[in-house]
């Protein structure tokens, strides 16, 4: 039943020099690691998960690893338990954001210890500011998260360089901790069967393990895979795909089909 901790050596930076560490960030970071059973423990404290996290840990993973489900990285993430998982309350608010802001910068460094180009931290919320169109309220709730991550983030560690932090450029990427991360959001009544999960979550991954996919040649291949996936499932492409780095990532992250005419409500 032990825990996945192949990054063992990065972790312990972040257990020792985690900025994010305020009282209220301790009492809402619930960092964890599946284990050799599949359940979870905690990796920067003692605490047992709880209910909720055991639940949606559950979930989470028999959603990704369903037949029909699209996303390959997703299924290799989870099978190779390279994934770190956490449970907050609602998503935006200040406490989700200061426990958010320790788990992740947790991760930021344990993934450099993990021997996959398969990584991912997944985010799940006990709810989210909803009314009367969903997938709207989500995406302006998935921005506010991002903002409000940015806003803590942002004194401390320079954007990454290797991404653009203007949401409009093709080479843009969310940043946190000088990491360059593509947000993917999902939620419980979206319009993609592909983004549709119990509770609100957002997963992030590694923008540095595209570029590396790229450089070995396999992202154009596994890209046509999860698009051919997509299609079966959904019966159509999101209209918001794009071929990666031709425009920006930012019109991908909510899962909302979106005009074109749209402009990232993301606050710097």
């Amino acid at each position: 039943m032990t825990a996945n901790t192949s990054g063992i050596q990065f972790l312990q930076r972040a257990w020792e020099e985690n900025p994010f560490d305020s009282d209220l960030a301790r009492a809402n970071s619930t960092y964890a690691a599946p284990t050799d059973d599949g359940t979870l423990a905690r990796l920067l404290e003692t605490a047992t998960p709880g209910y909720f996290d055991r639940i949606a840990h559950s979930s989470f993973r028999d959603y990704i690893l369903d037949n029909d489900f699209s996303c390959l990285g997703a299924k290799a993430a989870v099978r190779s338990a390279t994934y770190r998982f956490g449970t907050y309350s609602d998503l935006a608010d200040e406490a989700s954001t200061a426990g958010l802001a320790r788990d992740l910068f947790a991760f930021t460094n344990e993934r450099r210890g993990f021997e996959s180009l398969y990584t991912t931290y997944i985010a799940v919320f006990s709810t989210f500011d909803r009314g009367a169109d969903p997938d709207l309220d989500f995406e302006q709730s998935l921005w506010r998260q991002l903002s409000r991550l940015h806003a803590l983030d942002r004194d401390l560690h320079e954007w990454d360089p290797r991404v653009s932090s203007n949401p409009n450029d093709s080479d843009f990427s969310f940043s946190f901790a000088g990491t360059g991360l593509f947000v993917v959001g999902l939620h419980p009544e979206s319009t993609r069967a592909a983004r549709r999960f119990a509770w609100p979550t957002l997963v992030f991954n590694s923008h540095e393990q595209f570029e590396e996919l790229k450089r070995r040649g396999q992202f154009e291949r596994l890209q046509d895979r999860i698009r051919t996936r997509e299609l079966a499932l959904d019966g159509s492409l999101n209209p918001n795909l794009a071929d990666f780095g031709d425009h920006s990532e930012a019109r991908q992250y909510s899962g909302r089909p979106l005009p074109k005419a749209w402009t990232c409500p993301f606050s710097r």
